[in-house]
């Protein structure tokens, strides 16, 4: 059987060790917040965190993605240090249990992110793009913990803090944009000496409903402009449930086909609530 798309494997080194990707991956969130927009509270004790990052990965998760801290639009976030000390718990707990499973922290400080990957973690999903600390020499300490560590990084696109990002939305062109943007960060990460970058376009964040569909019409054109792999994070979303006048709750469809769209876009990777839709999504289109 032929594939409907195609797929450009990657890889990336994660503790001496080399992960390859031969079809996309799937990442899949694990919220130990009180207040996310779709699950927060439920997995804050650590049996149910347990329970539930173990529920990801046998529904097809290949990455788990462990936040502490609410991005949802009008949230605050939570101060660096009571952040590193949820997110070190968290993590600390799961490399316990699940000794093998590969482990990303989304965080957008040094801090965090530091004592995540000291406590076990394995990649730093960063929703500012190095924006939310004051420069040090002109480096983003985010930027420059991901070099020290040797960690891979994700860099999402934004404007602004999550309280006040809905404030700047509206683009001339959007991927021009978002293209000059991770143009501009990916110069710097490699200068320091990040070695993996995957890029996340950052759907609802800082845009208007109108320009998450825009991005993702035209989200080809971004994913023929880098060598990186882009990471979509499409799952359950207000343009999801506001489009269809629903709630977060009865988005999953409609998750589903958007992330069909952005694979047939170029996007690489899936982040997502609910794995196991996410994966038979990719094994439909790609017998894999």
């Amino acid at each position: 059987m032929k594939t409907m798309a195609q797929f450009t494997p990657f890889a990336i080194g994660v503790r001496g060790r080399v992960v390859e990707f031969r079809r996309p991956a799937v990442m899949g969130i694990l919220n130990i917040t009180d207040d996310s927009f779709y699950d927060g509270g439920r997995y804050r004790e650590p049996a149910a965190m347990v329970a539930q990052a173990q529920r990801l990965l046998a529904d097809g998760a290949d990455i788990i993605d462990v936040g502490a801290s609410s991005s949802r639009p009008g949230a605050t976030l939570l101060p660096p240090d009571e952040e590193a000390r949820r997110l070190a718990e968290a993590v600390t707990l799961l490399r316990q249990q699940l000794p093998e499973a590969l482990l990303s922290v989304d965080t957008c400080y040094a801090m965090p992110a530091r004592a995540a990957i000291a406590a076990g973690a394995d990649i730093i999903n960063d929703i500012s793009g190095g924006q939310f600390e004051a420069p040090v020499d002109g480096i983003p300490p985010i930027f420059a913990a991901a070099a020290d560590l040797q960690a891979p990084y994700i860099l999402m696109h934004t404007r602004g803090t999550p309280d006040r990002m809905q404030q700047q939305t509206g683009y001339d062109d959007i991927v021009d944009e978002l293209a000059r943007y991770f143009s501009q960060r990916l110069d710097l990460l490699y200068r320091l000496g990040v070695k993996d970058v995957w890029l996340d376009p950052g759907f609802g964040f800082a845009k208007s409903l109108d320009d998450n569909y825009e991005l993702l019409r035209r989200l080809g054109e971004l994913a023929t402009l880098f060598r990186e792999p882009l990471l979509t994070a499409l799952s359950r979303k207000s343009m999801i449930y506001k489009r269809l006048g629903t709630t977060p709750e009865e988005a999953l469809d409609g998750t589903t086909a958007l992330d069909a769209i952005a694979l047939f876009q170029g996007s690489r990777l899936l982040r997502v609530h609910d794995p196991k839709p996410a994966r038979e999504t990719i094994k439909l289109l790609y017998n894999a």
